[in-house]
């Protein structure tokens, strides 16, 4: 699961639950901004996140739209506490070089004058030529997430992921000549019709481009995608458990080796250089959402913006919510396991207890948990042990 742009249940109307854009914003102390930019080339068959094909060219206007958008947050929100900022898709590098700085530029406004801790783009290699590497350095971006998902062709194509593998070093190139040295790579194991040979091969070509973040996650057949439907109908099989397995244990065993530290289920860092964006999300902190179906997290209400681009487009001021959710206590204590037990050093015990204090049902599951092996206790934290890691979404949806 790719939670770079992840987003949370949330359900129902904003004006039914008494939600508007500009209260709900107004005074939030967001620690970070996640910005979506709905563009992209072609659609990847696994892919769920929104995005358009858009070949009416409405990216001027898009950013236009933005930047008012930026503003009006700018106006609303209390910056002091912003770190990290991270801009998805789509793919955000299909803007023009000018588009995207000011897009990028305009950020800057929310997110205030200081030092970010973290500024992540998203970016497509077929995409990054020097321009765009040049606007990327340029607005203060420090670090670039780049899908490669296999350097495979046959892969790419089960994928429907139109890139040459080839142009992955070529943007790691542009990349670091336009003076940001922080890259990450996404890669994705378990591709209908891969082996433990091809995949292997595939964390070898990307541990030789040097990054310093790598994402590798188990394929997942996302409801409504058109994977899934390929799947459905018997065009495609999915790859055997074991292999699947196999896979998973050569990632972590290879990554060890390398100097790479498992910080989260599906993610490596070298040293000092975890994802900082992601860990508000996994520790369930606050962030403020941009861009049409962007999602968010803000004083306990879970909320996504207008998804079509559209409608969007034709709305001010701040982006116009129209899906809400206040959990209960509950779900909400659920929800903190789901994320924080991804993370490999665990959920510090205080934590854990003041969660079930007042939820036996839970506690009595934790327990039995604890007793079959699937969740340990580890230098005062509870993980998942590494006997489980595989089936974590097992034992996650226990919790939840």
């Amino acid at each position: 699961m790719d939670l770079e742009g992840i987003t949370l249940p949330v359900l129902g109307d904003a004006a039914r639950n008494g939600i508007d854009a500009a209260g709900l914003l107004e005074g939030a102390r967001p620690e970070s901004i996640y910005a979506h930019v709905p563009f992209c080339r072609h659609k990847c068959h696994y892919c769920d996140f929104y995005s358009v094909v858009d070949r009416r060219d409405r990216s001027g206007d898009f950013t236009i739209r933005f930047e008012e958008e930026a503003r009006t947050a700018a106006g609303l929100i209390d910056s002091s506490a912003v770190r990290t900022v991270f801009v998805g898709g789509g793919t955000p590098t299909m803007l023009s070089p000018a588009e995207l700085e000011r897009v990028l530029k305009s950020i800057r406004l929310p997110a205030g004058e200081a030092d970010l801790d973290e500024f992540t783009v998203e970016a497509n290699p077929e995409t990054v030529d020097e321009g765009i590497a040049a606007a990327l350095f340029d607005s203060g971006v420090d670090r670039v997430s780049i899908g490669c998902q296999s350097f495979d062709p046959r892969h790419l194509q089960t994928l429907e992921r139109h890139h040459d593998p080839d142009s992955v070093p070529r943007a790691i190139d542009r990349i670091r000549e336009a003076g940001i040295e922080r890259v990450s790579l996404d890669l994705i194991f378990g591709i209908p019709g891969s082996t433990l040979q091809d995949w292997e091969r595939d964390l070898e070509r990307a541990l030789s481009l040097e990054p310093d973040h790598l994402s590798c996650y188990g394929l997942v057949f996302e409801p409504g995608t058109a994977l899934d439907e390929r799947r459905r109908r018997g065009r495609i099989e999915p790859i055997d458990d074991a292999i699947e397995a196999a896979m998973y244990q050569l990632t972590r065993e290879r990554l060890r080796e390398e100097g790479f530290g498992h910080y989260e289920v599906s993610n490596w860092a070298r040293p000092g250089e975890r994802s900082e964006h992601n860990l508000v999300y996994w520790n369930l902190g606050e962030w403020m959402a941009m861009g049409p179906a962007g999602a968010g997290n803000l004083r306990g209400v879970r909320y996504r913006n207008v998804p079509r681009l559209d409608d969007w487009l034709s709305s001010e001021g701040p982006s116009r919510i129209v899906d809400v959710e206040r959990p209960q206590p509950s779900i909400a204590r659920g929800e903190r396991f789901m994320l924080g037990l991804r993370l490999r050093d665990g959920m510090p015990r205080g934590v854990v207890e003041s969660l079930l204090r007042d939820d036996p049902g839970r506690r009595s599951m934790v327990e039995d948990l604890l007793e079959a092996g699937r969740l340990e206790w580890w230098q005062e934290g509870l993980r998942i042990s590494e006997e489980s890691l595989m089936t974590a979404d097992e034992v996650l949806s226990r919790l939840v």
